[in-house]
Order: structure tokens, then C-alpha cells, then sequence
């Protein structure tokens, strides 16, 4: 008999499970293995989905995420972090926040014409966007269909401000584009790094780039005039937080400006997806960890109430908060802010023709 889900771990993907999607009423399931010849096995390939948005950008109403707006030329992500939040958005897509999240990416080829049309609207008042607010922009199909460096012309274009964050090498091919934004105080970009482990890296985010990679993206784009700053997020209380005071110390090394962090929550079906994971990975001390990602949000392992949610409360926490802050006191990151300049948005004029 074939293995299945429960006894089979898919290795170079994050998520081992496919729960149901709560939009949906139904779903196939195996309750008696030995009554199916063929029992379904998932496609441990990455298929892509082309998707036809209607619009791209969308406003951002949360007050603790510090932006505006965001826009995400996937929806999905190859990357396979076990702990990203952005899973749960799949189901409205009709799919699985698990394994469908990373193996069935919903992709927007028109979103550079979005972006263009977005911006020639007259009522728009330009504040800065941001792109991956929800999943990576620069995921491993990028490199082929160069979404996001036609976003970065069409900002270049309009004189845009936009903030980025990845955890993708790949962001240097766009360095010209990046540094030309730059030049004009219209660009930053965040690195999300959450171990400098190499071993935790791979089993926390098995298809992100390396955290040697990262650094490099710091230091070259720092070179290049961009601002950069680190993600240290999320910490997961006894599995990376021992990890923060190092990526600090290495993204400073190679000129990040900046840094910030959240702690690990598991929303919706990031849960139960998240669990599996731990259990199959930690089982020594699985338990624990889930109990203390409970003590950071008030016995719960999701907290959506604004200014708790992404920090968490309680003893650990705490300790978390205070070494994020003796730590970057330390290495003088965030002794400024960074304000793109919204004051050069311009609407470029069509070319009239000669003939």
C-alpha cells in the first residue's frame, strides 16, 4: 500500500498536511485504507495557476503592520515557511492553506497593467506601497516571468514610493531598478531572516534562499544606496528566538539600517498546519514550544487584538521584546526612520505619434 499523508513527509516542502478549506462543504477523505486501490497522492510538483485580478493594490487596515497599502503579484508561495500567515488567504482561492499553499501558486500576469491603471487614477494620493505584504514577490517562478521587476519599472515610471520584503536572493537582479528608486528616496527593501542555523533554516523554510544568500542581498543592495533592514520574524519561543541576537549582529555587519521582529502566531488554519509540523520535526519538545507560543497570547496561539497579536504579552514575550531592544540599541539600528518622498509622483504623458 502506497504511504500516505499521515506516514509520508514530503521532504523540501514546509506544510505535511492539507486541511479542509472552511469555505468549501465537502472534501475527499481515506477512512478505510485497504477499500482503495488507488488512494490520491499529492503532486509533489509546483503548479501554476494563472489568475485574472481585477485590481492589485489593496489598502492595508491594520494598524500594527506599518503600511498603507500592499500588492502581490502571487497568491501562494513556493517558499513553503511553515508559520506564514498569508496560508489562510488560499482558501478563498478554493484551495488548502497547507501543502496547496505551496504547491498551487495563482499567479497575475496582468499586474503591471493593474499597477499602471491603479495609479492614473486621479483620486489616488500617492503614500507608499508595498510589495509581499502577503507572499514573497520574488518566489522561485519570478526569475521566469519578471512580475515584479515590470512593477518596479512601472513605480520607476510614476516616481512610486515602495517598500519591499523578501527572503529571496533573486531581489539583486532588480538592484538597477532598486538603486535608481533609491536615488530618488523612493525605495527600501526588508530581509526577512529567522535563523542563522542553516539545518533550522531548511526545515522552517525549506525553498527560501540561505541565510549566507540574505546577507549578501543586505550588503549589495546597502552598496547600491538602498535602505535595508532585517525581519527577524517570527520568533518561535524554543525553537529560533536564541537566534535573534545574531541576525542582528549580521545584518548590521552588512548594512542593514533597520530591524524589526514579530512573534510566531498560528491564525485559522495555520494551527493546525503548524502543529503537525512541530510534532514531526520537535517531538522532543513539541509541547513545550506549543506552550509557550499559548503563553504569548494569552493561552491561545493566535491573538487578533491590534498591538498584541504581533508582539505577543507575557513573561516570554517579554524577554523576547527586551533582547530585541538591548540588542539593536547596541548596534544603532532604527536610530531613524525611514520616509519615502511622496512628493515626486508624477503621471507620466502618452507618447503622441508622428504619423
Amino acid at each position: 500500500m502506497k504511504p500516505t499523508e499521515e506516514d509520508h513527509y514530503y521532504h523540501g516542502r514546509g506544510a505535511q498536511v492539507n486541511p479542509a478549506n472552511k469555505y468549501l462543504k465537502g472534501e475527499y477523505v481515506q477512512e478505510h485504507a485497504e477499500g482503495i486501490d488507488e488512494w490520491w497522492q499529492p503532486d509533489e510538483r509546483t503548479e501554476y495557476i494563472e489568475g485574472h485580478a481585477r485590481s492589485i493594490v489593496n489598502k492595508v487596515d491594520s494598524p500594527d503592520i506599518g503600511m498603507w497599502y500592499s500588492l502581490n503579484p502571487y497568491q501562494g508561495c513556493e517558499h513553503g515557511c511553515i508559520y506564514c500567515y498569508a496560508r489562510n488567504a488560499h482558501e478563498y482561492w478554493g484551495f488548502s492553506a497547507g501543502m496547496d499553499f505551496e504547491h498551487k501558486i495563482v499567479v497575475k500576469k496582468n499586474a503591471p497593467a493593474l499597477l499602471r491603471r491603479f495609479l492614473e487614477n486621479k483620486n489616488w494620493k500617492p503614500v507608499p506601497i508595498s510589495l509581499s505584504g502577503n507572499t514573497d514577490c520574488y518566489q522561485p517562478v519570478e526569475r521566469k516571468l519578471k512580475i515584479t521587476r515590470q512593477l518596479l519599472q512601472v513605480a520607476l515610471e510614476y516616481r512610486q514610493p515602495v517598500g519591499m520584503i523578501t527572503k529571496n536572493a533573486l531581489v539583486l537582479r532588480d538592484r538597477d531598478i532598486l538603486a535608481e528608486l533609491a536615488r530618488h528616496n523612493l525605495a527600501f527593501v526588508f530581509v526577512s531572516i529567522t535563523a542563522m542555523d542553516e539545518k533550522l533554516r531548511q526545515v522552517m523554510e525549506p525553498r527560501t534562499a540561505t541565510y549566507k544568500q540574505r546577507l549578501r542581498v543586505l550588503k549589495e543592495l546597502s552598496e547600491a544606496g538602498v535602505p535595508t533592514g532585517v525581519m527577524s520574524a517570527p520568533m518561535i519561543p524554543g525553537i529560533n528566538d536564541q537566534e535573534m541576537p545574531k541576525i542582528l549582529q549580521a545584518a548590521r555587519d552588512n548594512g542593514a539600517r533597520m530591524a524589526g521582529y514579530t512573534i510566531v502566531r498560528c491564525n485559522g488554519a495555520v494551527g493546525e498546519i503548524f502543529r503537525d509540523w512541530l510534532f514531526k520535526n520537535f517531538p522532543d519538545r513539541a509541547d513545550k514550544v506549543w506552550h509557550l507560543i499559548e503563553s504569548c497570547h494569552n493561552g491561545q496561539v493566535n491573538d487578533s487584538r491590534w498591538g498584541k497579536r504581533m508582539k505577543g504579552e507575557g513573561l516570554v514575550a517579554g524577554m523576547i521584546a527586551q533582547q530585541f531592544r538591548i540588542h539593536t540599541r547596541r548596534l544603532g539600528l532604527n536610530q531613524e526612520k525611514i520616509r519615502l518622498d511622496t512628493t515626486q509622483f508624477r503621471r507620466p504623458r502618452p507618447q503622441l505619434s508622428l504619423f
